[in-house]
């Protein structure tokens, strides 16, 4: 175990995520098959020297209740250092903003008392053009995908989930995964995405194309405490 066990009450809260949703589906963000090389970073929480905490067990095993049952993570396939956990993170942003730290692969939810909630997120060309200082437009679980025209010039075969055809239904392999938040300057769209993947070995890496992805697990559990209008900060 990383922490002590007096912390377990306040560790078992990082487990929990709420479901919800608006109602409408954009995103140029996509997922690559490939198992790229990991990328180092952070301070590594485990394994044990028996294999991998059961703390880590429960936070990514199955969810069963999600309206697609979300399988368990193999962690195996995933660093240790990007595993979800609270963190010292002291900073002048305000509780509640969303950083997003993409020289290291790490997304941070500031709390109070100087800590933050770190998740691992995977990151495309997509998720290393942009910068700034944005919103959470809006927020949905179990998003549709539509692929930009670009995209779909590029790659034919996915012409069927075009806008014109409805994009791709929500479900296990839909690129954005579980949930998905919107980022907004104002009130524009940046087509810039924090979304759940299946792909969890991706995480901590970069992938040819993409938003910001996270593990269905981490993106659940991040929705539930992010509320619409809250800041997000991309360095």
């Amino acid at each position: 175990m990383i922490e002590n066990r007096k912390h377990w009450h306040s560790r078992r809260q990082i487990l929990t995520g709420l479901s919800g949703a608006a109602a409408l589906a954009l995103a140029g963000c996509s997922t690559t098959r490939p198992m790229p090389q990991i990328l180092p970073a952070g301070p590594v929480p485990g394994p044990t020297p028996g294999g991998i905490d059961p703390y880590y067990e429960a936070m990514y095993g199955p969810l069963p209740q999600e309206r697609f049952p979300v399988p368990p993570v193999d962690l195996s396939k995933v660093p240790p250092q990007f595993y979800r956990r609270e963190v010292a993170y002291p900073t002048s942003e305000r509780v509640g903003t969303l950083v997003v730290d993409t020289s290291s692969f790490y997304l941070y939810l500031v709390q109070e008392n100087g800590r933050a909630l770190r998740y691992g997120v995977g990151l495309g060309r997509e998720g290393f053009a942009w910068k700034g200082r944005a919103r959470v437009g809006w927020k949905q679980a179990w998003p549709k995908w539509t692929p930009p025209d670009e995209m779909i010039g590029r790659q034919p075969e996915l012409a069927q989930y075009s806008a014109d055809n409805g994009g791709m239904p929500p479900g296990l392999q839909n690129p954005l995964g579980a949930r998905a938040l919107y980022i907004f300057q104002g009130n524009k769209d940046t087509l810039y995405r924090i979304h759940g993947s299946p792909e969890y070995w991706t995480i901590g890496t970069a992938v040819s194309s993409g938003c910001v992805r996270m593990m269905n697990q981490d993106v659940i559990d991040l929705y539930g405490r992010v509320p619409t209008d809250s800041p997000i900060v991309v360095l």
